[in-house]
């Protein structure tokens, strides 16, 4: 940007401040003024092309910005010492420099911060002087500080710290593709507001292929079905999330036809996965009709979906009742920025054309045609599939074309957004047989979309998009087919194909629109040839510096290697010759590129036109270099290959993924660095931190400015254009953040704030990730015998030239090391982990005319040997480098030991050694037997080792060493455990030996085994130049110094670890679950300790089955351990079975990786805060009653004293009491004379109180604390984003200050149990529920007692993905403690000190001791269901030793959440019997039962715990009544018990309800009442506070476990770690050998009460008129009144018919009798009934209380209509309006601000109710109203007053008064006529008799008149 400036303004000045190595500026700043003179003298735009062609700036500059300052520093003072420190002190936190040759050697920025700077503040500059900086530098660089151990290999070798060289990539196995297990689970609740009239819907769920139906419910429109489906899939992961999981609503299904749909909701698995805990929780789908787009929503359907992989736990929030108002519009089943109005839209995806297609024939059947016919044709029949969301569309099929040209598109219809993420798109080749995948690619609409408010639709191309598989040679059975799939990463170019897609978003209020959302496919304009960017000839060279590590599998048959791009440079799988095309895309071809040609340099111009490619490399015959590997002799020749390519020219959207990759790259070490220096506890890391987020802030400003350049050139597509504003929008955002967080950085928020930048990370590399590809990836592949063996994919991108340095790519022109990898399958596993070959690899990719410095960052010291046409031609490429230049070097590897290494024999352990590789030499250390944690202690020197190049850049640059591990059998080849790579630190002849860089530290280096990592390998490597006088320059060798171990040469003493004395005592308690070794029992097994080499073994279990503990509890060893902690080495613990004749079988083993909670630091006799000693102090220790601390803490003790904390405790507690005081107070008024009638209904009646409200109120007080919890973090997030993003620190700080005291109010109340605002709720005394198990509430009760797993060693080769449940043989029962040896002598000089306890004091006996366990089951939650129907019939069955209890026959019928509620009793002897497992099984009538799931119990620990987990201390203390306490011993007993215990003074209970212990009071009540409701006095209430805040209490203090319940996940050993249910319980334990507890407390399930209700329909006004009058066309209705209890439709009751009504008014007076069983707590009605006739038995069911009255048109002929219909549940409905007026729609919409009344309340209600149904447009209108009274009654009261139905005795209704009209015709048709005539009609018919008689007469009169005219005529 600089020099833009420069070229057009002439002059510019250039400011800049430097940092130091804090990152922070200091007060130097340095300025620079740059002129700029043109040649011929104007001053011109920048461009591309013209720089390129200006060599001055070229040569000058060497490719790096003057901006730099530094770089004048170093570039010319290579030769000297302090260069490299100095120079790359700022540079190389300042940009991504390629050419400076600083030593900033392997380790990371920032790693050590050098002792100097610890003391200064936080942020000051630190001022350095010059040699200071350099020492800093370069000791840095070698991580010397003593404490510098980081994860070596990790960061060293991955931190790209040179500029020649590139990170190798650590992984080895494809993690794609593998299957793994998946879960679906979805429960389907209920559905509301479904459109239609009076329906029997049925839910259908379908994922992927499989479809589950509930169980269909009549006539309704809300159906309630709460049922559980569960779908198991094994697939890979990207199979599994693309699956659709559809729910669709179908109505009136049968056997016979298949329903018609309602409405269905899709989804794609993957958006379930990506929500917080996998999972929707009780959230509503929206349904629509996907065949009728203008219609609304169809209804909501209520469900939870859940996706579990193995080893994810879901937390299911718990389920209690849900009485939570149903807010639909704010519980939509959507992820979080999706809006509920979703529209239609259509996609428009068009497909242009391909080409590269591979053959997909074979040739035989082409040549037999071309025989016959003559014709030479392709062979592939091409056609593209598009799968979207559930639905595919095909283009036509192109015959016989490699090149196919379709111009078609393919139309989808979804919602907009889709919930379905990526588009696939598929060519196949159509075959007879059947057609196959060519190629497939996958575009994941969230990356070509943006949701944001500035964002843009999905919209891609016209762009090629590549296409990668399997190999191109074409086999009948491909063996790589899935990789053709797009399952697994490609091995090879398949194919390309132009596409494009956009989005319209569509009107659906528009007629015209076509409402079908079947796919389409339509023909499309083509589009111009040059929309995709203009053709350029691009240049590839590669050259391969090294081959090595080559696999001995393979033979020596000759090897080579061959490097493709696209199809270029492919040579045995006959390509289709791309040159004809390049003339057709690049439109006038011929002229454009003769003038190319001009314009180069006259000697480039002859060469280019005949340059040909070479894509291999010579074959070459391997050499051996050891066993199991080859290499291949490129010693001082080293072959090169150069291909040219022409592709289109969209190099800008590489450029700008390579500045963000770069970006996110230098931001991922950084992080990588600050979560080392926390993990190894160095100074300072927020320092760190704050440098970190400055360089991402220099990094987003860098892009920004950078991609803003950006020209306008015509091939950009819209998504290049909407994708560069969005990527700088959001980096620019991310610069202003990064810089508001580094402000906030402190140490305290530290952590938060690394969590913030880690989302950086990632979304930086979602942003890099470039949708539309351009140029494919480079695949180079390892040949022998023209078979194709192994390859390595490289991204173009990595390898893409640019003359600015930001946007090249981070490997091109670099020295990278390569791992050759197999193909597809056969790399899975094992087999995938040995490496096939190590390349180290040159790469250059740039356009052909910037190809002049493509040689530029080869190490130096070569000669170019060309082919001979190309001899004295400047730029043309090498076939191969000569490197004239070697330099010797001589290797040490210091090996000093591996720790955690994987178990590689049967046994257990493994026989492990070290093979270390460098260059084409490897060595071995010796074999160590038996042990994972092998400390070989051992220097490989390799001699004479050659190394081409300049000596400077070996300094900078050494190869990398690859370390492999190995476990040696006796018999058969030795098996890989491990591998890891390092640096060595390199010394130049010239250079001295001293500090600080030699000698070398050493290092942890990661051991990867696949993806896994697998051990530590702690080591230093140094790499020392043999200089002119020989090796006798070099620091000497002490020889062996151990006679025993032979030639073998140690560590030498500068560089092993500096040692001391530890003494490490070992707790032997017991073994346990020791299962069988080869057959045999363990009957006498032992536990070996081993150290360092040094160890202990405790005493013979004689008999295991009688007494699995110990005899002898403590033994100790001393031991020389490394003064470094993070260097101790892990401790093993071993059991062994002595058998007969002196044999031993190894059981199984576990190692302690580390020592460090075990390590006891004597506390400081100076620290003032004894509490802070006891944080240090660890685990056991804290616990095993830290007598010998009493004195130093009591002399802290007597200055705490002092009143106010003492005040402030009782303050608190008297809060708590005063409160009890009132409500008992309160007690007492009600019973004088009970207060209003409100506060009636509140208090429950003490009588009524069960075991049950306490659980139901405790989940109530549990959801509210998670409620308040997530509002707390929800509040906490907006703050920290209003504080990120307002940016200033004053209002930050102020936020902070203000947010302190709120806290400590919260804290405090959260430690009183019952807040002051709860009281007017809380009358119940409640217990604790915990969502999770106990265990993990209190670090799994191993406060002293530690639990350590064995594992068995492998047996198989499938073993490898054995999970570590699968390998544990039994447990061991200990603990240890390790301390420096001399220990200062109070501790032994403490009362009661036991020395051959040691540390272990006060630990009980290890004797067997009888025990009364209690196990209480209360429910179970979301059983995996185990039959066909989809449910199972669950019973509990327990175990413990040899006791076995099932309780088959109280099994529960039908129910995947059933309620136990039982207790069992079962005696038990610890510690043979620890054990306790709780399973589930599920009932069968025929067959065995089936395991749901199970849990386990360490019954041991808890009861050794200093927790006490024996029985939870209640919230108060009551003698009876359903809180009885349950606890033998009384509260005050406990407290006495602890207080001796741990030594603790007291209690001393003194007068006026005061308790004393220790040093603190607590205050309480002291009367207690009995039953009879005697006052007595008594201390417990006082004791009981006490150990309510057991924790509180100094030194001897820890929280006890409350009264609870816990859920425990259920877990089949079939299913491993994936949750099938939840168990709801808790268990009691007490020792037989005192007093007997009392009865167990009753938990049994509530029994539903029994109610009747009766409702009485008196009238119905305003109902709509169906009916038309046959005679008069009038509107009536008959109506009749419809009603049921939600549920129970088969006692649905009618009224008779109020016929002809012709108001809408009818009259009934008609009685509904509704008997039910309903559950008060959880307010629901229990039902039981036979699901079908072929149940064995009934089903309960718990459903809503819900009473559903409809009105109905009755008609004889035809189905009754239905009018309209109105839902009251019965604890919560509108209040009936008074008269029918007053009753409207609201009652029924607006539900929310109505006053809401409760039947079980109020008893009897009556009013008007609106009847509702939906019009046309689906919006809600009232069709009628009813009167209506609702009376409840129990069945006692029932059976008093009875009451019979409809208007029969008893208590008969009288008969309605109705209308005559009201009747039928054809049943009384004399009744009808008379009504006819007599009411309607009597005035018509006597008007139509008068109007007869006169017609009569008149026509009598005109009959007669003529005769008597003649008689009176002729003869009157």
């Amino acid at each position: 940007m600089v020099l833009q400036e420069v070229v057009e303004e002439g002059q510019v000045e250039v400011t800049d401040t430097l940092i130091d190595d804090n990152n922070s500026a200091i007060q130097t700043s340095i300025s620079i003024e740059i002129r700029y003179q043109a040649l011929d003298g104007t001053v011109g735009a920048w461009n591309d092309k013209e720089f390129l062609e200006t060599p001055s700036i070229h040569s000058e500059g060497d490719g790096r910005y003057p901006l730099e300052t530094d770089s004048l520093l170093s570039s010319h003072r290579q030769g000297s010492d302090l260069s490299p420190g100095k120079s790359n002190q700022q540079s190389s936190e300042r940009s991504f420099r390629r050419a400076g040759k600083g030593v900033f050697s392997a380790m990371k920025l920032g790693k050590t911060r050098p002792s100097k700077d610890d003391h200064q503040k936080q942020d000051e500059p630190a001022v350095l002087e010059a040699e200071d900086l350099d020492r800093k530098a370069t000791r840095r660089a070698c991580g010397l500080e003593p404490d510098t151990i980081s994860l070596a290999s990790v960061t060293a070798v991955t931190t790209n710290v040179s500029n020649k060289r590139s990170k190798p990539d650590i992984k080895m196995e494809p993690s794609a593709g593998r299957p793994m297990d998946y879960q679906v689970s979805i429960t389907i609740i209920e559905a509301r507001q479904l459109v239609g009239l009076n329906m029997d819907p049925v839910v259908c769920v379908e994922v992927g292929e499989e479809k589950k139906y509930t169980s269909m419910k009549e006539s309704t429109n809300c159906p309630y079905y709460n049922e559980y489906f569960v779908f198991d899939f094994h697939v890979p992961p990207d199979v599994m999330f693309d699956k659709i999981i559809k729910l669709s609503v179908i109505h009136s299904k049968n056997l016979l036809r298949s329903g018609t749909l309602v409405g269905s909701f899709k989804m794609d698995v993957g958006t379930v996965y990506t929500q917080p805990e996998h999972q929707f929780y009780h959230k509503w789908a929206i349904l629509s009709d996907p065949e009728d787009l203008t219609a609304g929503l169809k209804g909501y359907l209520k469900c939870d979906i859940a996706v579990v992989g193995k080893g994810d736990n879901i937390k299911t929030p718990h389920k209690a009742n849900e009485t939570d108002e149903d807010d639909i519009e704010g519980n939509l089943l959507l992820p979080d920025g999706v809006p509920p109005e979703r529209q239609w839209a259509r996609f428009y995806i068009k497909i242009y054309r391909a080409e590269g297609l591979p053959r997909m024939n074979t040739s035989i059947m082409a040549n037999v045609k071309k025989a016959l016919i003559g014709e030479n044709k392709d062979l592939v029949d091409p056609y593209v599939q598009v799968v979207f969301a559930g639905q595919k569309g095909k283009t036509s099929i192109q015959k016989s074309s490699y090149e196919p040209l379709w111009n078609e598109q393919i139309v989808f219809t979804e919602m907009f957004p889709p919930l379905c993420k990526r588009i696939k798109i598929q060519i196949r080749d159509s075959d007879k047989v059947n057609d196959v995948a060519i190629g497939t690619h996958f575009i994941d609409l969230r990356k070509i979309s943006n949701e944001g408010d500035k964002g843009f639709l999905p919209t891609f191309g016209p762009a090629w998009v590549n296409m990668y598989g399997s190999t191109r040679n074409y086999t009948l059975m491909d063996e790589h087919q899935e990789l053709n799939e797009g399952l697994g990463e490609g091995v090879s170019f398949r194919a390309r194909l132009l596409m494009s897609l956009a989005v319209e978003i569509l009107d659906t209020t528009n007629p015209e629109i076509n409402s079908s959302t079947e796919v389409q496919v339509e023909q499309t304009t083509s589009v111009a040839d040059n929309c995709t960017g203009k053709m350029e000839e691009f240049f590839l060279f590669g050259a391969f510096l090294e081959a090595t590590m080559i696999d001995r599998k393979i033979g020596d048959k000759p090897i080579n290697f061959e490097v493709t791009i696209g199809n270029y440079g492919n040579q045995i799988d006959g390509t289709t010759k791309p040159t004809l095309r390049r003339k057709k895309e690049g439109g006038d071809g011929d002229e454009e590129e003769s003038e190319l040609l001009q314009n180069s340099s006259d000697d480039e111009g002859d060469e280019d036109g005949e340059l040909v490619s070479v894509s291999s490399s010579q074959p070459m015959k391997p050499l051996v270099t050891d066993r199991n590997y080859f290499h291949l002799p490129y010693f001082e020749k080293k072959p090169c290959i150069y291909i040219k390519s022409w592709w289109q020219d969209q190099r800008r959207r590489l450029y700008n993924a390579n500045i963000m990759d770069k970006i996110a790259d230098k931001l991922e070490e950084g992080l990588n660095d600050v979560q080392e220096m926390i993990k190894t506890e160095k100074p300072h890391p927020e320092r760190r931190l704050r440098g970190v987020l400055e360089e991402l802030t220099s990094g987003c400003l860098r892009f920004v400015m950078l991609a803003d350049k950006d020209q306008q050139h015509s091939s950009r597509t819209r998504l290049d254009r909407e994708r560069l504003k969005s990527c700088m929008r959001e980096l620019e955002n991310m610069g202003q953040q990064a810089t508001t967080l580094r402000s906030q950085v402190k140490k305290n928020t530290m952590k938060d704030k690394l969590k913030l930048v880690q989302n950086f990370l990632q979304k930086l590399r979602f942003l890099a990730d470039e949708p539309q590809h351009t140029i494919p990836d480079v695949f180079i592949w390892m040949m022998s015998n023209n078979k194709r063996i192994a390859y390595a994919r490289i991204p173009s991108k990595d390898i893409l030239y640019s003359i600015v340095d930001e946007e090249m790519g981070k490997d091109c022109a670099k020295v990278k090391t390569i791992f050759l990898k197999l193909p597809g399958k056969r790399g899975f596993g094992p087999a995938g982990w040995t490496v096939q070959a190590k390349m180290e690899m040159y790469l250059w990719l740039g356009l052909n005319k910037q190809r002049k410095d493509f040689l530029s960052g080869l190490p130096c010291g070569f000669e170019e040997k060309k082919t001979a046409r190309g001899q004295n031609l400047p730029s043309f490429p090498p076939i191969s480098l000569l490197y004239t230049k070697k330099q010797v070097f001589q290797l040490r590897a210091h090996m000093y030991q591996a720790r955690s290494l994987f178990a590689a024999d049967s046994s257990g352990l493994s026989d492990p050694f070290a093979r270390v590789f460098f260059i084409s030499q490897s060595q071995c250390t010796e074999v160590l037997n038996e042990t994972l944690c092998p400390t070989w202690d051992q220097l490989l020197v390799f001699d004479n080792v050659e190394l081409y190049g300049e000596a400077h850049e070996m300094r900078d640059d050494p190869p990398i060493i690859v370390i492999e591990i190995y476990d040696q059998d006796t018999v058969g080849k030795a098996d890989f455990m491990g591998r890891t790579f390092a640096k060595p630190v390199v010394k130049m002849s010239d250079e001295r030996y001293c500090p600080p860089r030699f000698p070398p530290q050493l290092e942890y280096y990661q051991i990867y085994r696949g993806n896994s990592t697998a051990g530590d390998l702690l080591a230093a490597f140094e790499l020392l130049q043999i200089g002119p006088g020989g090796k006798t320059d070099l620091p000497p060798i002490d020889g062996p110094t151990d006679m025993d171990r032979g030639p073998i040469l140690p560590v030498p003493l500068g560089i092993r670890p500096v040692l001391s004395k530890y003494r490490v005592e070992i707790l032997f308690w017991g073994l346990r679950d020791l299962k069988r070794v080869n057959l045999a029992q363990v009957d006498r097994p032992r536990v070996d300790i081993e150290c360092a080499g040094k160890g202990v073994q405790s005493a013979l279990i004689q008999n295991y089955k009688k007494n699995p503990n110990f005899s002898t509890l403590v033994k100790w060893f001393e031991v020389d351990l490394p003064e470094n902690e993070l260097l101790h080495p892990p401790l093993n613990i071993r059991v062994v079975d002595c058998r007969a004749f002196g044999r031993y079988t190894l059981v199984g083993s576990h190692a302690v990786s580390s020592l460090r909670k075990f390590i006891y630091r004597p506390p400081d006799k100076k620290a003032q805060h004894w509490n802070m000693t006891a944080k240090h102090l660890n685990g056991y220790l804290a616990v095993a009653n830290r007598a010998y601390r009493s004195r130093p803490t009591g002399e802290i003790v007597v200055n705490m004293e002092p009143e106010v904390p003492i005040r402030k405790m009782e303050t608190m507690v008297k809060l708590e009491a005063s409160e009890e005081e009132k409500e008992k107070k309160k007690k007492k008024k009600k019973g004088g004379g009970g207060g209003g009638e409100e506060v009636e209904e509140e208090e429950p009646d003490e009588s009524m109180l069960d075991w049950w409200s306490k659980y139901f109120a405790s989940i109530e007080t549990m959801k509210e604390q998670l409620r308040q919890q997530e509002a707390a973090a929800a509040e906490a997030e907006e703050k920290e984003d209003m504080e990120i993003a307002e940016g200033s620190k004053g209002q930050a700080k102020n936020k902070e200050k203000s947010k302190a005291p709120k806290d400590d109010k919260k804290k405090k109340q959260q430690s009183a149990p019952e807040l002051p605002e709860k009281k007017n709720k809380q009358k119940i005394d409640e217990l604790k529920v915990f969502n999770k198990e106990l265990e993990t509430e209190f670090d799994n009760f191993e406060d002293w007692l530690h639990t350590f797993n064995l594992l068995r060693g492998k047996i198989g080769d499938n073993d490898d993905n054995a999970t570590e449940e699968e390998r544990i043989v039994g447990r061991f029962k200990g603990s240890m403690c390790v301390y420096k040896v001399p220990l200062s002598d109070d501790i032994a000089k403490e009362a009661g000190y036991d020395p051959s306890f040691g540390m272990f004091q006060g630990i009980p006996s290890n004797d067997p001791i009888n025990v009364l366990v209690r196990v209480y089951i209360v429910r179970a939650t979301d059983l995996h269901p185990a039959d066909i129907n989809g449910k199972a019939d669950p019973y509990i069955a327990i175990k413990l030793g040899k006791t076995d209890i099932k309780d088959k026959e109280n099994y529960i019928s039908k129910q995947l959440n059933p309620v136990f509620g039982k207790s069992f009793d079962i005696e038990a002897t610890f510690p043979m019997e620890s054990m306790l497992t709780v399973a589930v099984y599920d009932w069968d009538l025929v067959g065995t039962d089936d395991l749901i799931g199970e849990t386990k119990i360490d019954l041991e620990n808890r009861y050794y715990s200093k927790h006490r987990a024996t029985c939870g201390v209640s919230q108060t203390y009551s003698i009876h009544g359903y809180n009885t306490w349950r606890d033998p011993m009384k509260p005050s007993q406990i407290l006495s018990k602890l207080c001796k215990e741990g030594k603790v003074d007291g209690p001393h209970f003194g007068p006026g309800g005061r308790v004393k212990v220790a040093n603190r009071v607590f205050t309480g009540p002291t009367e207690i009442e009995d039953e009879n409701g005697q006052k007595k006095q008594t201390d417990e209430h006082l004791a009981l506070t006490v150990l309510r805040h057991w924790e509180d209490i100094p030194r001897a203090g820890c929280k006890l476990v409350p009264e609870h319940v816990e859920t425990r996940p259920l877990l089949n050993p079939d299913k491993p770690g994936i949750e099938q249910g939840r168990l709801e319980m808790w268990v009691d334990m007490f020792p037989m050998d005192m007093p007997a507890p009392g009865p167990a407390t009753d938990i049994s399930p509530r029994k539903p009460k029994k109610y009747e209700l009766r409702v009485i329909v008196w009238n119905t006004d305003e109902v709509i008129l169906e009916d038309d009058d046959y005679f008069t066309g009038e509107k009536s209705s008959d109506i009749f009144v419809r009603g049921w209890l939600k549920g129970q439709q088969e006692d649905k009751q009618d009224t008779d018919v109020h016929y002809h009504s012709l108001t809408g008014e009818g009259n009934f007076n008609w009685r509904y009798i509704f008997p039910f069983d309903y559950l008060m707590a959880e307010e629901k009605i229990v039902i039981s009934k036979k699901e079908s006739m072929f149940s064995w038995d009934e089903t309960e069911y718990k459903i809503p209380a819900r009473l559903t009255l409809q009105v109905w048109d009755a008609d004889h002929f035809s189905a009754d209509d239905f009018l309209g219909a109105i839902e009251l549940d019965l604890n919560r409905f509108p209040r009936g309006a008074k008269t029918s007026k007053q009753c409207s729609l609201e009652m029924v919409t607006n539900e929310a601000e109505l006053p809401m009344v409760s039947i079980f309340k109020q008893k009897r209600v009556k009013g008007w109710w609106p009847f509702v149904a939906r019009d046309e447009n689906d919006e809600l209108e009232i069709t009628g109203k009813v009167e209506a009274e609702l009376h409840l009654l129990t069945a006692e009261e029932a059976e008093k007053s009875p009451a019979g139905l409809a208007r029969n005795e008893p208590d008969p209704l009288e008969k309605p008064n109705r209308p005559d009209t009201s009747f039928i015709w054809f049943l009384n048709p004399l009744k009808s006529i008379k009504y006819l005539i007599c009411t309607r009609y009597k005035w018509l018919i006597i008007k139509i008799v008068l109007a007869l008689l006169l017609l009569i007469m008149i026509a009598l009169f005109l009959y007669s008149m003529p005769g008597y005219m003649v008689k009176k005529l002729l003869g009157a």
